[in-house]
């Protein structure tokens, strides 16, 4: 995918090469390319290609990649875009000043 750039210095991810047991499940779900093998485990090569949507965390067995929805969640920059309320959420339920869960939360 070349040098794309997503959003540049404001990802949130993270990667515990110390956990990584370099199964590569991070390199087939990644939509961009930010990981690359190396050796026995992956490294990051593209931090800024990264736009947060968490596919490598919620697959990584071993969890030895973090990343947080943020400012690069795509879901919460289109909804920033559109002028949506919530736009800074990003695909979690939104709750209200008691914890019970809204209708209608920011993905939907």
């Amino acid at each position: 995918m070349g040098n794309m750039v997503y959003l540049k210095d404001v990802v949130t991810l993270a990667l515990d090469t110390q956990k990584c047991t370099g199964c590569g499940m991070c390199l087939d779900v990644c939509p961009h390319g930010v990981f690359k093998m190396n050796g026995k485990n992956v490294q990051i090569i593209n931090r800024d290609a990264c736009m947060e949507c968490g596919a490598c965390s919620r697959n990584c067995p071993a969890s030895a990649i973090g990343v947080e929805a943020g400012v690069g969640c795509a879901a919460a920059v289109i909804n920033s875009m559109l002028g949506r309320n919530g736009g800074e959420c990003c695909c979690g339920p939104q709750t209200d000043a008691t914890g019970t869960i809204k209708s209608g939360g920011c993905c939907t």
